[in-house]
């Protein structure tokens, strides 16, 4: 086990991180010190040519990166390997501020190169035709309405799957305002559509309950556990399952609702700096990484603004 391990994440719950990210370092942490055990090395026999090792492992096929460390056989992307590498540093730079002795320095863990993928986004027409799926595809109406009120709401505000799920009704107002405490506990407002305003007093007037959450199952073990909420899994599955069945060609989740809300809103002309305040992200740099124009867009800004566009007489 790496020294003071427990003690690392006790810090970062006493930072006030949330119980995700701190379950993310756990898991990422596990896989470096998984690593030390397969290879032989002390953590304090840790030095750049282990390092490098490191970084071979992850980019393996035959790596450990579950946290009960099962084999994976999908090679891991750019990102999630220098999440991993982050981790791993913030371990480090912890040590360090204890006055613990480290065997490299946390500098010394270098990110790679992260590859630029040509942006997809779903057609807008795509876009729409998911949203209403649950309408068209679920049997249970009770199950549709919720369905069609929760992806209503995630491309009518561009907000998180994690801040969906864990949304309560305190945090909505008349006014279709959304209070949001989000990603490191950046506290932000969203707003809903007209349309999504629609759906989410249609689901609300179902409701017999007075269970605080938003969300929440259909099913008998609900009625005996009033903290029960939808899981991000099961949206996630869902959005799979409506895509698979239309027939979306373009890789399409919860998260790509985001995407293309705040590309379609770029589209329409909406400014970088409120797209910024709307996907509650720290840096501009951040969202004009996000905001990817579809390639119809890019191809009509061409045609329309090239100084050359037009044919010679």
């Amino acid at each position: 086990m790496l020294p003071n391990f427990d003690d690392f994440l006790l810090s970062l719950q006493t930072n006030n991180y949330s119980p995700e990210t701190v379950y993310n370092y756990e898991r990422d942490l596990r896989v470096f010190d998984q690593f030390l055990t397969e290879s032989g090395t002390s953590f304090e026999q840790t030095d750049k040519q282990t390092i490098a090792r490191y970084k071979a492992y992850l980019t393996s096929r035959d790596r450990k990166t579950a946290i009960r460390l099962t084999e994976q056989e999908k090679l891991l992307v750019s990102r999630s390997i220098n999440r991993m590498l982050s981790a791993l540093r913030s371990y480090l730079k912890y040590l360090i501020d204890m006055d613990k002795e480290v065997p490299v320095p946390p500098e010394a863990v270098k990110l790679i190169k992260t590859e630029r993928k040509h942006p997809q986004v779903a057609e807008l027409a795509d876009l729409v035709r998911l949203i209403e799926a649950p309408s068209k595809l679920e049997t249970d109406k009770l199950v549709a309405l919720r369905n069609r009120t929760m992806l209503e709401i995630l491309f009518s505000t561009g907000m998180r799957i994690s801040e969906l799920c864990s949304l309560n009704r305190s945090q909505i107002d008349d006014s279709g305002k959304i209070f949001i405490m989000g990603k490191g506990k950046k506290q932000r407002f969203v707003y809903l559509t007209d349309r999504a305003m629609e759906y989410l007093n249609r689901y609300l007037s179902v409701r017999k309950d007075a269970y605080p959450a938003l969300f929440i199952p259909y099913s008998p073990k609900t009625a005996k556990n009033p903290r029960k909420r939808i899981s991000t899994n099961y949206l996630q599955e869902k959005i799979k399952k409506y895509r698979e069945k239309l027939k979306i060609n373009v890789p399409t989740s919860a998260h790509s609702l985001r995407h293309g809300f705040a590309t379609y809103l770029a589209e329409e002309g909406a400014s970088p700096a409120a797209i910024q305040i709307l996907l509650g992200h720290e840096s501009l740099d951040t969202t004009t990484r996000y905001v990817h124009a579809s390639d119809r867009f890019a191809q009509d800004t061409h045609r329309k603004f090239h100084p050359l566009a037009e044919p010679e007489d």
